[in-house]
């Protein structure tokens, strides 16, 4: 193969690995986000203390 070709196609093979990191990133912070909420409510159901949500937002009816 020709160097161009080569070269081409580590910078390629770089680029979608440099974004499937960037994917695992993220989606590792978004675990991390949810799984500090979840204990949070958690503790806040054995201190007795209410959620902070009420119900889901799809769900409400609206009272007009």
């Amino acid at each position: 193969m020709n160097d161009k070709t080569e070269t081409g196609q580590k910078s390629r093979k770089e680029a979608i690995e440099a974004q499937a990191k960037l994917r695992r990133e993220r989606a590792a912070e978004k675990l991390r986000e949810n799984l500090s909420r979840r204990k949070r409510q958690v503790r806040a159901r054995r201190s007795g203390q209410a959620d902070e949500t009420n119900g889901l937002p799809a769900a409400k009816m609206d009272e007009s």
